[in-house]
């Protein structure tokens, strides 16, 4: 027996906000085909904050 599309709909929709969770950078794709959602893409990016560096004189700087 074949789900309802409510049930359809909501699957996708938990599907969607897990791959949401967590996130902090990055993107959510959603793949249609024919009015039907075929795939979901997750991608995360991990960014770090730059290293800082000491001059002879004490100061610091940015390593760019």
């Amino acid at each position: 027996m074949s789900k309802k599309p409510e049930d359809q709909n909501q699957e996708l929709v938990v599907r969607i906000l897990r791959a949401l969770e967590g996130l902090e950078f990055g993107s959510v794709q959603i793949v249609v085909h024919d009015s039907q959602v075929i795939q979901i893409d997750r991608t995360e990016k991990h960014r770090f904050p730059l290293e800082k560096a000491q001059t002879k004189t004490g100061n610091t700087t940015r390593i760019s």
